[in-house]
């Protein structure tokens, strides 16, 4: 996996994917976790957009992340809140806890940053060791990201010292048969008018059919799967949702 986020970009994720904000995750998550009284794992915490809300609303999360970047975001906005979570820098294929969770949750696509098919069964396989029996995997994709607008974007925030970021997105390949994307982000911090600093990310996605990835989790040990269209548990997704998400267990 190539998508490291790093400075800049983790400052851009923070500024744009603040806490507070929603995709209709967070309140999905929320209550699909209602009642689970053990401990529960966000592997890609990311700056703690959907964990804090999970965490206030009394559940037991811990999470992790590659980029310390990002823990650095996610570690400063628990402690604004008296919140003190176990967090740790580890990656998606190597990631290792002593207790075994009672769910892992991965909400907004992360799971589509990992590009290889081979190694997305073996985070699957590893998520599925680290689950209690019985214990739930819920996750989103997002089934339209192979064939978005490839058209070059620009877009920017202002930070909190009043500087100015932007973020320039241009896809350059479209793999039908790796289905996969890369896209080159490039970050650019400037001040007064002046480039202060600036990073350049090749970004790769990976898109899954529907079937594909209920075939593969089953493949993987997972039973009781549920496929749900836009947050709305139970409905089979249909063309034109946005969000997929996928709930399966671990058995008994």
């Amino acid at each position: 996996m190539n998508n490291t986020y790093g400075k800049l970009a983790s400052h851009v994720y923070n500024l744009d994917k603040y806490i507070g904000k929603s995709f209709g995750d967070v309140e999905y998550y929320r209550e699909r976790l209602q009642g689970c009284s053990g401990p529960i794992l966000e592997p890609a915490v990311g700056n703690g957009r959907a964990l804090i809300p999970l965490l206030e609303a009394g559940l037991d999360v811990r999470g992790f992340d590659a980029s310390q970047d990002m823990l650095d975001y996610c570690r400063a906005h628990c402690a604004e809140r008296a919140l003190t979570p176990a967090l740790s820098q580890q990656t998606f294929d190597a990631f290792s806890y002593e207790e075994r969770f009672e769910a892992i949750v991965v909400p907004a696509g992360s799971m589509q940053l990992i590009a290889d098919h081979a190694t997305a069964t073996a985070i699957l396989k590893r998520f599925l060791d680290h689950l209690r029996p019985g214990g739930r995997l819920i996750f989103d994709l997002y089934p339209h990201d192979l064939f978005a607008d490839n058209q070059p974007t620009i877009r920017s925030w202002q930070t909190e010292a009043g500087d100015l970021l932007t973020l320039t997105s241009q896809r350059v390949k479209a793999d039908l048969i790796a289905q996969t994307t890369v896209s080159h982000l490039r970050y650019e911090l400037w001040c007064e008018g002046r480039l202060a600093s600036s990073e350049l990310e090749f970004f790769t996605m990976r898109w899954w059919g529907i079937e594909e990835m209920a075939l593969t989790l089953r493949a993987a040990g997972y039973i009781d799967l549920v496929i749900s269209g836009d947050y709305d548990f139970g409905r089979a997704p249909k063309d034109g949702d946005e969000v997929v998400t996928f709930e399966c267990r671990r058995p008994l």
